[in-house]
């Protein structure tokens, strides 16, 4: 087989669906390759981008990576790449990937189950890797499974009724499950194709193995956890939901047990002391109580860089002319997204996070009494606003005093401002981006309607965040706005609270990815401060688990 690179296919020969484009393909690779369409015996994309550099003179198209196999087989192949190697540039290249070679359950068997707390997307795969690697791991969730978690966040939207254990924050799947399952990551890793096979083979579209920004849908995302859900126990592993973790046994430096409390379904309470000389944290960055129990229990934690503001909303199609020019709206593009960064003073950055193209506001409180908004699309992405987060960095020493859950305290007192300056009832303050620029609150919406499901009051967001970040918030929209025109649009909208974005926490692990003060101890992911996403945290859960498996081994 050999690899493609550099294809590029005009709009003019597509109409959106996936005939036209593997038709359109076909055709582009058999002229690249100086062969007809019928030499070639296999066509799949490896990668899928858009190239709009150059939309100002209509000039946007598609790059393709494609995985090409040759009907006349391997000696075909051989000799068109030494054909090729003559010319300078050709993009042609020989497959070769990297498998990942799973870990083995050591000989003799265990005396205790590894224990996984949190169904987070690091949790999921840290204990499904676990689990195929014979170890039966015990996977723990507070929240619920998908169904009745989607209920219980129906509930809060329509009667601001919150339950602390099951939100957006808690429950299968974990934050990512309500924040669009955006796939886009910095971060390289032989684990990444295992990671978006698995999610392909559990329901997410074949898409996201090849789209350089893929994105699952949270709509689809519950189906997709539920069936990774299934994968781990047949695997051999077990999954409790419901089931919270109380109490960390040490003794001499290293983990002895652990205590669970399960709530079910009637509102009964059971509680269980399970022996384990392995825990793994996955808990989420939202999981305040177990940084307390961890800091009771004298676990080695840090401070840590985290970022907190507002979300912003404009129309999609501004958003989509920004960055398509005349081929906005073209049906092989679908709703344009952005990333934007900008260095608002000499120290502090402030950019955009988890944007949302054709998506809604989300309520996202996990806490009684506080605001806290996140953003969502739908797989379609055909809602009539674009979202993200528009954040600025907490440094550690922006914080007074050495408490290490300073930045926790901070979070809360934030949302407790918004839920006051929203009126209660999880109303979000809103304010238009002219207003905020020129430093006056909001009386009225403009032609941006906020999506936020439980309501605005219009006023003003900077009373609810440090005058450092609405500061660098401030300095960039503009800056911002020569990067994607509109961006600084007056009748814009700001909803705040954005405050868990990344944990304000890091539970201190060493090289051998235990906590470098507790043995049999392994902080893993977003909430423990190893990772900034859905991939960067499955990733990190493999690695995880990787490593617990080979030195049980050893």
């Amino acid at each position: 087989m050999i690899d493609v690179s550099n294809v590029r296919v005009e709009l003019g020969s597509l109409d959106g669906s996936e005939e036209s484009e593997r038709a359109a393909l076909r055709r582009t690779v058999s002229r690249k390759l100086h062969l007809t369409p019928d030499d070639l015996a296999s066509l799949e994309p490896r990668r899928r981008s858009v190239d709009a550099r150059r939309k100002a003179q209509h000039d946007v198209h598609l790059l393709f990576t494609v995985r090409v196999r040759l009907r006349d087989g391997a000696n075909a192949e051989q000799e068109l790449l030494r054909r090729l190697a003559r010319r300078q540039g050709h993009d042609v290249r020989l497959a070769n990937d990297r498998p990942l070679r799973a870990p083995r359950a050591p000989r003799g068997g265990l005396t205790t189950r590894p224990v996984v707390v949190g169904a987070g997307c690091a949790g999921l795969f840290c204990a499904l890797t676990l689990a195929e690697a014979g170890l039966e791991p015990l996977l723990v969730e507070q929240g619920y499974e998908a169904d009745r978690r989607g209920r219980d966040v129906r509930r809060f939207v329509e009667t601001g009724e919150l339950d602390p254990r099951s939100n957006i924050q808690f429950g299968l799947g974990g934050a990512g499950a309500f924040s669009d399952g955006k796939l886009g990551t910095g971060t390289k890793s032989v684990a990444h194709g295992l990671i978006l096979q698995a999610l392909v083979d559990a329901g997410a579209p074949h898409q996201i193995l090849w789209d350089a920004k893929p994105h699952v849908g949270s709509d689809v995302l519950p189906r997709v956890v539920t069936r990774l859900c299934e994968r781990i126990r047949q695997a051999g592993g077990e999954v409790r939901f419901g089931c919270r973790l109380t109490e960390l046994s040490l003794a001499g430096g290293r983990v002895t047990a652990v205590t669970l409390e399960t709530v079910s379904p009637t509102g009964d309470v059971a509680r269980e002391r399970v022996l384990a000389n392995d825990v793994v944290l996955a808990c989420g960055h939202s999981a305040r109580d177990v940084f307390s129990l961890l800091k009771e229990r004298g676990v080695a934690l840090e401070r840590k860089t985290f970022a907190m503001g507002v979300r912003i909303e404009h129309e999609q199609r501004m958003v989509d002319l920004a960055q398509y020019g005349p081929c906005a709206g073209h049906p092989a593009l679908g709703a344009a997204p952005y990333k934007l960064v900008s260095k608002a003073g000499a120290r502090r950055a402030a950019f955009s996070f988890c944007m949302c193209p054709g998506g809604f506001v989300v309520a996202a409180a996990s806490e009684p009494g506080g605001v806290v908004t996140n953003g969502m699309s739908l797989s379609d992405r055909a809602g009539r606003n674009a979202n993200a987060g528009l954040l600025a960095n907490v440094f550690p020493d922006d914080l007074a005093g050495d408490d290490v859950l300073a930045g926790v305290a901070l979070q809360r007192r934030c949302e407790r401002a918004a839920f006051e300056a929203g009126g209660g009832g999880y109303v979000a303050p809103a304010q238009l981006v002219g207003d905020f620029l020129d430093g006056v609150a909001s009386s009225a919406g403009a032609e941006v309607r906020p999506t936020y499901p439980r309501g605005v009051a219009w006023g003003s967001v900077e009373g609810c965040l440090p005058a450092y970040v609405t500061q660098a918030l401030r300095a960039a929209i503009p800056q911002m706005d020569r990067q994607l025109r509109g961006f600084a649009s007056r009748g814009a909208v700001l909803t705040g609270v954005e405050t868990r974005s990344s944990s304000p926490v890091r539970v201190t692990r060493g090289p051998d990815l235990q906590s470098v003060s507790t043995r049999g101890l392994w902080p893993c992911g977003e909430g423990a401060g190893y990772a900034g996403g859905i991939m960067s945290a499955a990733t990190d859960g493999i690695r995880v688990a990787r490593a617990l498996a080979e030195g049980l081994g050893r």
